[in-house]
């Protein structure tokens, strides 16, 4: 019962920095504003550990490649601890179990990255419904129009409804089918 505790708030705890980070990183790579409360709620919870690491990580052509590392470094030390309390002691194979940890830890932030995606396309979707002009709705529309448009030429509305994020939310379902059985096949080698 106290390592199930554990494991729930090493992973609650990773979850929620992952998540940010790689919000952040997204929001660079894809030119959201910062200046509204999320980006700023971002900014505030992340600045801590993202203004170090650009010390020793640099940008690379727009991409803010410091919060992708601490993510993913923060992502494989959870699954590090998470494994460490459930038992797992990698062997004399340190360094394949290593590799294969690392790459887990890769694939997860694949994963997480198109669950954010994935919840941009809904909260869009739904504002651009309900209220199309709230100060969020620019922030989502930013997130999510880099994968619609291109979608936008093949998809056309039908009787005024944009599909283009429906198609676009299977799409990513489909990925992360193939996404779920990497990730089984890398956790079978530790």
């Amino acid at each position: 019962m106290f390592g199930q505790i554990l494991e729930f708030l090493v992973d609650a705890f990773a979850a929620f920095f992952v998540f940010l980070l790689l919000a952040r990183f997204h929001f660079q790579w894809l030119r959201v504003p910062f200046r509204n409360p999320i980006g700023e709620f971002v900014v505030a919870c992340t600045n801590w550990i993202v203004h170090p690491a650009r010390r020793v990580v640099p940008s690379l052509g727009g991409l803010d490649l410091a919060s992708w590392l601490t993510a993913w470094l923060i992502q494989g030390s959870a699954l590090y601890i998470t494994l460490a309390l459930r038992g797992w002691e990698p062997g004399a194979r340190i360094g394949a179990a290593l590799a294969a940890l690392a790459a887990l830890a890769f694939v997860d932030l694949l994963r997480f990255s198109m669950y954010i995606l994935l919840f941009a396309i809904i909260v869009q979707a739904v504002m651009s419904w309900v209220n199309p002009y709230h100060p969020f709705a620019a922030v989502f529309d930013a997130m999510t129009r880099r994968f619609l448009r291109p979608l936008r030429r093949w998809v056309p509305p039908i009787a005024n409804v944009d599909l283009s994020p429906l198609v676009l939310i299977i799409l990513l379902q489909v990925l992360l089918i193939p996404l779920a059985h990497l990730r089984a096949q890398l956790g079978a080698l530790l």
